[in-house]
């Protein structure tokens, strides 16, 4: 699908602002399409960049980096996955030393999950090797292009319910 400039200068689908249904119907398969790619890139990248921790773990590592620690049950409804996909994750990231469970200190029949030492250190080697690898892949882009992308990332995420991580 080849693209045009819209009246603002911002480049789109062919016939996107005439509200054709096929020129949306385009659109929205040629996003799809993009958005899947992406996904797949992300996995075998984070696969790469650390064997043993997947694109899920990395996104359970960094939730709980962000939120201090939380309950199993509390990724589980974050993210909008079933408990027992995040328990065996959970446990795989225990077995290695990344996570910890603690009593919580409020109701001491829950356990809250918590990075290790080693969790933060890997989650941080890992996390500057994304940026990395984003900052060399949009090395190229013009900073208006840039600003735009994100604007339109943070919007779809924004829309997109349950299940998200910021």
């Amino acid at each position: 699908m080849a693209a045009v400039e819209a009246s603002d200068g911002t480049t789109g689908a062919p016939g996107g602002s005439d509200g054709s249904a096929a020129a949306t119907a385009a659109a929205v398969e040629t996003i799809q399409r993009e958005m899947t790619a992406f996904a797949r890139r992300a996995r075998a990248s984070a696969g790469r960049m650390h064997p043993e921790l997947s694109l899920v773990s990395y996104t359970l590592l960094g939730h709980l980096e962000e939120r201090d620690g939380c309950r199993a049950t509390d990724l589980a409804a974050h993210y909008a996955l079933d408990k027992s996909t995040v328990s065996r994750q959970v446990a795989a990231l225990e077995r290695v030393g990344l996570v910890e469970r603690r009593v919580d200190p409020d109701d001491h029949r829950v356990q809250v999950l918590h990075l290790t030492e080693s969790g933060r250190s890997l989650l941080a080697q890992v996390t500057e090797r994304r940026r990395t690898a984003f900052r060399e892949r949009l090395a190229d882009w013009p900073e208006a292009d840039l600003l735009r992308f994100a604007a339109y990332l943070e919007r779809y995420n924004a829309g997109s319910g349950a299940g998200t991580d910021r």
